[in-house]
């Protein structure tokens, strides 16, 4: 629009009725959205991209992509934005993601985040794990300190799935035998006095000191004191890995000992599977996206759509 289009259209807006201002702030809503989503991504970088191909450095401006700038890597001639080998890549409607990204901080509903935002039930599906797949990896990188271990088993769940390996049961349902058994899916839990927490999928029934190996020694510090329950995995894992160690016997009524205690972690459980059960039933095949999801709002780690838009994004080709 010229300028003198527009300064007239400034002037006429004092003439509108309060039905005409409603309607003209909703035609800008999206475009206002857009701007702060293209504003965000380009506030993230901190470091000069390089092609997400090639690695080059050497590149050069070559137009816009839906809003946000377009270079062309000088060594291969690919083109590339902020957005490119990033888990939003090819992601349509961005003036709404920060709106869905405000329904995704208040543990909305797939469906009802559709139906808020005006998109296909199946969009909200696909933007919910898009950006959680990029979110779920923004967890600290050592505990240090005291750090509390202990694991939450929940029922495997293939909801979703065309086929099953198993009989179909009724939503919820329970488990052929009792106990732990490899029909539930182990999420192991550390948490540090100071809140940090790590949580992974270590598989089917209890954890072994080989799924420890693997999961809890990257994220421990060398100096920490591991905290566990009587669980004979945890006495192999901390002996192999020359971690000091102690543990509260749950079984014979020992819950704290001093400063020796995994209430923390158990505290941190509960409102976990409180959180899961307004799902419904969570896919085992996603629950890696659901723990970070809940990471992310324990308390209030990201308390705003840029803020999640920025740990959905992850790490720049940079």
């Amino acid at each position: 629009m010229r300028p003198t289009g527009f300064t007239r259209l400034l002037r006429s807006l004092p003439l509108l009725t309060r039905q005409q201002r409603a309607q003209l702030v909703a035609a800008l809503r999206p475009a206002a959205g857009f701007d702060s989503v293209c504003a965000a991504i380009d506030g993230a970088r901190t470091a000069p991209l390089c092609c997400p191909d090639c690695a080059c450095h050497r590149h050069y401006r070559h137009g816009m992509n839906r809003g946000l700038q377009r270079y062309r890597c000088r060594a291969c001639g690919r083109t590339f934005s902020a957005l490119s080998g990033t888990p939003l890549a090819r992601l349509r409607h961005r003036g709404k993601w920060l709106d869905f990204l405000k329904e995704m901080l208040e543990s909305r509903s797939v469906r009802a985040s559709a139906k808020l935002l005006g998109v296909h039930r199946t969009t909200s599906f696909r933007w919910r794990h898009r950006f959680l797949n990029g979110a779920r990896l923004d967890q600290p990188e050592r505990l240090a300190g005291i750090a509390e271990a202990d694991e939450l088993f929940l029922l495997e769940s293939q909801k979703g799935s065309r086929t099953l390996d198993r009989p179909a049961r009724k939503r919820g349902g329970v488990a052929r035998r009792r106990g732990i058994t490899h029909q539930h899916d182990c999420i192991l839990v550390a948490r540090d006095r100071s809140g940090q927490t790590c949580s992974f999928v270590t598989g089917r029934a209890a954890v072994t000191a080989t799924q420890l190996h693997r999961h809890l020694l990257p994220v421990l510090d060398p100096d920490v004191l591991l905290v566990t329950d009587a669980h004979a995995a945890y006495r192999t894992f901390a002996r192999q890995a020359r971690l000091a160690h102690a543990f509260v016997n749950l079984r014979l009524g020992e819950r704290v000992r001093g400063a020796i205690h995994v209430q923390n972690v158990n505290s941190y459980h509960q409102r976990l599977r409180n959180w899961l059960s307004r799902f419904h039933g969570v896919a085992s095949r996603y629950l890696p996206n659901y723990l970070g999801w809940r990471w992310a709002l324990d308390g209030e780690r990201i308390a705003s759509p840029e803020r999640f838009l920025r740990a959905a994004i992850g790490i720049f080709h940079t």
